[in-house]
């Protein structure tokens, strides 16, 4: 298979936006275990930001773009010391891509981006994808992570995209706020009342919430992959999901009539 997973700022930080260590060896040595059962493994990465936050001693999130773009320069070198660390000790290279809207919307940039894409996976190399937060601007940026990995997932042709968050999918009410809220496990379309579930941003350190997942998923599942929204804590639930069982929320592709 050739999987897109993304992991928000919640699954890769603690609240202070300092690495959850334990989480994030775990991740890698799981999505380790995954490449070397034969799948194409793609990684888009949040926490660039948080990660700077958490190094410059930022008690929470910037307001204005430029702290903001110096804390993602801090960050992202930081984030890709660890990724680059902890998966050579399963010897696997990683590689990586920074991007921005235009690398979609521009043909010849999406086409390089594609073509890079194509070696890196026919290398081994494990790609880790991220928004390029310290150049992007409003009117070149893509805006939140989970809508980046749906663009990634469609260009790629991937069969799935997983996005590891801090909830268990989608719910029928909040389940912070309602104790009756039922997980979701499956829906077949993105209709205007399963829109009305989502809600509005999420932690204090990231840019994600059910808004943009949503979102992400009318963006993959046009006819390309289905889409699973799952719980991060625990990254090892991506064996289940790889092996078919009911884990999370999953959005399924919309079939084109022909």
């Amino acid at each position: 298979m050739r999987i897109v997973i993304k992991v928000g700022t919640s699954t890769l930080a603690h609240t202070n936006g300092l690495l959850n260590i334990r989480r994030v060896e775990n991740l890698c040595k799981v999505l380790s275990d995954l490449k070397n059962a034969g799948n194409d493994i793609i990684l888009v990465t949040s926490g660039a930001i948080g990660m700077g936050c958490g190094k410059l001693q930022l008690k929470e999130k910037p307001k204005d773009v430029a702290t903001k773009q110096a804390a993602a320069a801090v960050g992202q070198c930081e984030l890709m010391y660890v990724y680059d660390k902890l998966f050579s000790e399963y010897n696997h290279n990683v590689a990586q891509l920074l991007l921005t809207g235009s690398d979609f919307e521009d043909y010849t940039r999406h086409t390089n981006f594609m073509n890079t894409m194509d070696r890196l996976l026919e290398l081994s190399a494990l790609p880790i994808i991220n928004e390029n937060d310290t150049v992007a601007t409003d009117e070149i940026k893509v805006g939140d992570n989970d809508t980046l990995s749906a663009l990634v997932a469609v260009s790629v042709n991937a069969d799935l995209l997983v996005l590891l968050s801090d909830i268990d999918g989608l719910f029928t009410a909040d389940p912070h706020k309602n104790a009756d809220a039922r997980l979701i496990n499956v829906i077949s379309e993105i209709d205007e009342n399963v829109k009305k579930l989502a809600g509005g941003e999420g932690s204090s350190l990231g840019t994600g919430g059910m808004v943009t997942k949503l979102r992400a998923a009318e963006i993959c599942t046009a006819d390309t992959c289905d889409m699973i929204i799952a719980n991060g804590q625990n990254p090892f639930l991506l064996y289940d999901i790889i092996e078919g069982k009911a884990v999370g929320t999953r959005f399924l592709k919309r079939m084109v009539k022909r």
